[in-house]
């Protein structure tokens, strides 16, 4: 049971950009993106830090991010940043992608700023890697994967980078879980994905077919015709 408050329909998108693989190894946390979802419209409000880890980056990670030792050299130290992250995320569901990664990385940082706390004691976390695996068995499910699959456009992504990956894993989120989509029947106002607003007031009214004697007849025979079993086993498809 996790020790904080869940603020109301508050989530935020969590990504790590990493030294390496293993922290137990001696690999820390280099960038750490996050981005606030509240009532599953996308905010402009977000957390944003490069670290200086003060361990030499792999040469396959620095493939993946980019984020060389050169750069990152004149960047804080994770104890000077720590308490701020820690006042950005406590109280919100923390939604990542392979939690155990970035949990993992992070309770690290935090031990080793001697702070006596785990992430999982101040956020609830949401993998959701684990959600699309369950949603699409047997599939890939990594970003890339999902982003084909939703139709969510990501040819910026050249390289991974914290902030980014955690904008594209909204709209992942956001699809997987029913979408961002929002239709105001009371003032025919539509709001899409992006939060972009159409009028519908000028679409005509919908018309109304009423069926006849002879159609209402033929469908009585089509229902007498099927088993219970087999109307159920087509409207399941």
């Amino acid at each position: 049971m996790s020790k904080h408050t869940i603020k109301s329909n508050k989530l935020i998108m969590l990504d790590t950009e990493t030294t390496g693989l293993k922290p137990q190894d001696g690999h820390r946390i280099i960038e750490i993106g996050a981005l606030v979802v509240y009532n599953r419209e996308v905010t402009d409000e977000h957390y944003h830090q490069y670290i200086n880890p003060m361990y030499q980056v792999d040469e396959e990670a620095l493939a993946v991010h980019g984020l060389s030792n050169e750069f990152l050299s004149d960047k804080p130290l994770f104890e000077r940043i720590v308490d701020d992250f820690i006042d950005f995320v406590t109280g919100a569901e923390l939604v990542i992608h392979n939690a155990p990664f970035d949990v993992g990385f992070l309770n690290h940082e935090l031990a080793l700023c001697e702070k006596n706390i785990r992430l999982e004691d101040i956020c609830e976390i949401t993998d959701s890697l684990e959600y699309a695996k369950k949603k699409h068995p047997g599939a890939k499910n990594n970003l890339d994967a999902l982003c084909k699959r939703y139709g969510i456009r990501n040819e910026h992504r050249t390289l991974h980078g914290a902030l980014l990956d955690s904008e594209i894993l909204a709209q992942v989120y956001l699809a997987m879980t029913g979408g961002q989509t929002k239709l105001n029947l009371d003032n025919n106002v539509h709001a899409d994905q992006q939060g972009i607003q159409f009028d519908l007031s000028d679409l005509p009214a919908l018309k109304t077919v009423t069926p006849n004697d002879n159609e209402l007849q033929a469908h009585q025979e089509w229902l007498a015709k099927y088993s219970t079993d087999d109307i159920q086993f087509f409207t399941d498809k």
